[in-house]
């Protein structure tokens, strides 16, 4: 399965166009939260209805993944709790998104809300609880804050992560995670695009500005991620050690061609 895995989008329109021309070449294309901007001068509500039409127009290109960040919120939840409710409320053919566990093949995807208190926190917690049950080959979430004490979460002078997914990976040990939310992770000292916790992958492709996001590219048949930005772009094999500093691609390879 080939994946293209972006986050951060912040309701950049030029990125969202990116995506609608390249959505057909992937398997799954993963939106890993934050979709709007609480800063942008455009009103959320009329942000919503712009990011819906997109988000229709590519799951009839491809199957969609979509889980919500803490740009996303708009409402109380049942436990009165800050939630993205116009996520949860999204309802089309071909698009995935949070509280779902589902199957695309023969991996199990998690689409992970972002939680704001502990009556959120709980139900993800047993979101996950569930997964495993179902669990059957490989596993993977999309959880838009990537975790506490990673080079994944390290903004140039702080963690930025979170300390209950880091809890969650090691309970269930999920294959793959795709987070997003600290920008700079990838483009500063002592930050990366992706780490290994035990046997997880973990990835967060960064944000940056322009028409194309950096995103990463994960083929699971392929057993290989690339990382792709202004910056530069990067390869990774999943089946060996992760070994920094990780090369930089020097061809494509033949799976990545179209």
């Amino acid at each position: 399965m080939k994946i293209l895995v972006v986050a951060d989008i912040h309701y950049a329109l030029k990125q969202y166009d990116w995506l609608m021309s390249v959505a057909q070449d992937f398997d799954l294309v993963v939106v890993a939260g934050d979709l709007l901007d609480i800063a942008s001068i455009v009103e959320r509500r009329a942000q919503v209805v712009v990011v819906r039409t997109y988000l229709e127009e590519l799951a009839s290109k491809t199957r969609v993944i979509v889980c919500s960040g803490n740009h996303d919120l708009d409402a109380p939840d049942a436990h009165g709790e800050n939630a993205a409710l116009w996520v949860r409320d999204l309802d089309m053919t071909g698009l995935a998104v949070d509280g779902s566990n589902l199957f695309v093949g023969d991996t199990l995807v998690s689409v992970c809300p972002w939680w704001d208190g502990p009556g959120s926190r709980a139900a993800l917690a047993e979101q996950l609880a569930a997964g495993a049950a179902l669990r059957r080959g490989a596993w993977i979430w999309v959880y838009h804050a990537p975790p506490a004490d990673s080079p994944v979460s390290w903004g140039g002078t702080r963690h930025h992560g979170d300390r209950e997914l880091s809890g969650w990976i090691a309970q269930h040990a999920p294959d793959i995670v795709l987070s997003g939310h600290v920008h700079q992770s990838p483009f500063v000292r002592d930050g990366s695009w992706v780490d290994r916790i035990g046997t997880t992958w973990v990835f967060n492709a960064g944000q940056q500005i322009g028409p194309t996001p950096s995103h990463i590219i994960v083929n699971t048949d392929a057993q290989a991620a690339i990382w792709f930005s202004i910056s530069g772009t990067e390869q990774l094999a999943l089946d060996q050690p992760l070994v920094r500093p990780l090369p930089p691609l020097s061809a494509l390879p033949d799976w990545l061609k179209v």
